[in-house]
Parts: structure tokens; sequence; C-alpha cells
């Protein structure tokens, strides 16, 4: 297997030689003043350039399994360290929970409500002795009955598709304490004999992300628990969604004030470039080259709003050749520069968002999606309802603010 240090030199060798197509190609997207590709027509040249780009997306995973293992290796000597202390109680966010429905089961209120009077109907054949001269239509005579399908159709909303992306522990702290070095001056020399050595400087700083709670509520009753059984199952998977759902918004967007978390867009000295006058991927790969040579990171995803990444994806050359891809390549469209994208409302039109979440970012859960329920709330008792309270405890760690940029002004 590669280095990490040669996976990196081959990312950067190859996103400037496709930088330098771009350049070449002018804001015409005109491929045949392009010189820097082998190919002669255009069609050969955008066919070398989704080369370069699958190998770059390739080489972008080497990195992240690479990096990995070396993150592996340092929780392993620091594993053997601690070996010798007392362990920690297991996480209550990894601990099993009930579902909605087994808890409501399992009270006594519930048992009580769940006796029934079994009707024994004995039924007999009816004749009548009459004639029925009237029409007997389903508009006059008896209404058809409809059975409704299983299931529900839910209501369009936003997908997760941040927190996938972001590395998750667990902590039993209320707010998550490290040491970050915010001073380091190398001034490491080579010197004559006799001479003195020049002198260094390291600082550390000590930083705190506190944990906050998300949760939310819906009022349900006894009966409709007891009658509709779909009803468990659409509550647990519903309620579990909306407090994730609303997590995976404020990894990129919370403004840091409590009981806010810390979204990356909202960090203080959060890298910036504009677009300005250069194409979209231009300025994408600029920030990329931020990550690099500022946060001395690899960008391992860029989030995007879908209908700024409809005009990166349907750029074509002058003559009418899509460059990222053809239609019917199911493949293409899912990188840009070797570096996974992932299409998302969570990030506002007009703005990206990229950095290296994978080795320099995580979720530190002090408690996972938990559900209870209570007839305490209000006259929920009298009245037999139930107030069904999902909630979490997480808090969103950006270990290295120069690994992360955004871009402006799509």
């Amino acid at each position: 297997m590669k280095t990490i240090t040669e996976i990196k030199g081959e990312i950067k060798a190859k996103s400037d030689l496709i930088h330098k197509v771009f350049a070449e190609a002018g804001d015409s997207l005109d491929f045949d003043k392009v010189t820097c590709l082998q190919g002669k027509t255009t069609e050969e040249k955008v066919a070398e350039m989704n080369v370069l780009e699958k190998q770059l997306t390739e080489l972008n995973t080497d990195y992240q399994k690479v990096s990995k293992l070396a993150e592996l290796r340092k929780s392993a000597d620091e594993g053997v360290k601690l070996a010798s202390e007392e362990p920690q109680k297991p996480n209550p966010a990894f601990t099993k929970t009930l579902s909605i429905g087994e808890l409501i089961m399992k009270s006594a209120a519930v048992k009580e409500e769940r006796r029934r009077v079994t009707l024994d109907i004995d039924p007999k054949s009816a004749f009548l002795d009459v004639d029925l001269k009237a029409n007997f239509f389903t508009s006059s005579g008896w209404t058809p009955e409809n059975i409704r399908l299983p299931g529900y159709v839910g209501a369009p909303t936003r997908p997760l598709s941040i927190i996938d992306y972001i590395p998750i522990f667990p902590t039993a702290q209320n707010s998550v304490a490290y040491m970050k070095e915010t001073t380091f001056t190398n001034a490491a020399a080579a010197k004559s004999e006799g001479n003195a050595a020049a002198e260094s400087a390291l600082a550390l700083t000590a930083t705190t992300q506190a944990v906050e709670e998300i949760s939310t509520f819906v009022p349900t009753s006894k009966v409709q628990l007891e009658d509709v059984p779909l009803a468990e199952a659409y509550l647990n998977n519903r309620l579990a969604f909306m407090v994730r759902q609303t997590l995976d918004s404020q990894i990129v967007e919370g403004d840091g004030n409590t009981p806010n978390l810390l979204g990356t867009l909202n960090l203080a000295a959060l890298q910036e470039q504009a677009k300005g006058s250069d194409p979209t991927p231009d300025s994408i790969y600029k920030a990329f080259d931020l990550v690099r040579t500022v946060g001395f990171a690899e960008p391992s995803v860029l989030f995007i709003n879908p209908s700024d990444w409809q005009g990166i994806r349907l750029l074509r050359t002058a003559d009418g050749i899509y460059i990222f891809g053809s239609p019917n390549d199911p493949t293409a469209g899912k990188s840009i520069w070797g570096v996974p994208v992932v299409q998302t409302t969570a990030v506002t039109a007009n703005t990206a968002l990229t950095g290296d979440y994978a080795n320099f970012s995580y979720l530190a859960m002090r408690r996972g999606v938990e559900v209870e329920m209570s007839s305490g709330y209000s006259d929920y008792f009298v009245k037999g309802k139930l107030a069904i309270l999902a909630s979490l405890r997480a808090a969103m760690v950006h270990t290295r603010i120069p690994a992360f940029a955004k871009i402006t002004g799509i």
C-alpha cells in the first residue's frame, strides 16, 4: 500500500493537471485550446479528464483508509496506556432502549385498559318477502367497504445526508474538553559547531465544547396506540428521524449559542474562498487547496445545495460535450476533483462547504435517541392522553478549524 505522503502527492499532481485544463479552456470551455492533455479531439480530452477524475476518487478513498489506519494505531497506543485504569461504565447512549410501543404495553395503566368484552353473536339468515323495484346501486344501496393500504406515505422532507460523513464517538461528560495547539513556531535549523540552537515556541489552549440537547414531543392517546398497531412503529420512526434531522442540519448551521451546537459555517476564522470571476469548479478546487496548504489536511467531502450542483453537473464544452461525464454514466457527477459530493439543502444556495471531516471533526454523543412517555403533561392523565418525547444529547467538535473552508458566491 502506498504511504500517505505518496497518495497526497498524486492527488496534488492530478488536481493541478485538471485545474490547468480549465485554465486553458477558458470561460468558453473551448477544449481546442487545451494543450496539456494528450487527446487530439474534444471527445478524447474530455474522456481523459473523466479518467483523471476517477483516479482522483480512488486516491481519495485510499487516503481515507490510510488515515484511518494511522488513527487506529494512535488509539491502540493510547489504549495500552489506559489498560491498567479502572474501566468506565457503559455509556447510556449505547444501551438498549425500549421502543415506544414496548414502553406503553409494559405499563400497568395500559394493561388495565386492554381488557375487552368479547361478544358471541350467532348469525341467522334473513328473508324478505317483498319485491325490490328500486335500483340497488352503490349510490342508493350499500356503500362498498374501502380497505386502506398498509403503511403510510411520508411528507416530503430533507433526508439525512450529512451525519453519515461525521465520525461519532461516545462521551460520558456534559462537555467535551481537549487541548488545542495554538502556537507552533518551528525554528529548527542547521547550526555550526559551538553556536547556540534556535529557540522554537509551543503553546496549548484548553478548549471546551458543550453537549446540547435536541428534543421534540407528540401528543397521542392510549386508545390510538391500543387500536392501531402501526401507530407504534410510525411514532417510533418519525420522532427518531425528527431529532436526527435537526442534528444533521446543526452540524453545518448551528450558531454555537446554547442550546445550539457549533456548526462548521459558524466556526471562528473559517477559511473562505469567493467564487468571483472563476468557474465554479475552479473556486471549489481553490477551497480544497486552502484546506491542504493552510489546514494541512485533505478534504473528505463537499456539501453543496442541489441547485448549485446542477450548474456544475451540466457544464459542457463549446461543442456540447458534458465535462463531468455522460448522462448515461451512473457513476458520473458523484465527485469533483476526486472528492465525494453530497447534495443537501442543509447548505443554503450559493454556498458550499468542505473540509477534512473524517480526521478533524466528530460528534460526541452523550445520549443517543431516547424515547419516553408520560401522562403527567397538562391534563393528559384525565383525558387518557400521552406525551411521547424523543431526545438526544451531543456536541459537534471541530479539532482543527483551518481544515475546513466554505465557497461563497456560487
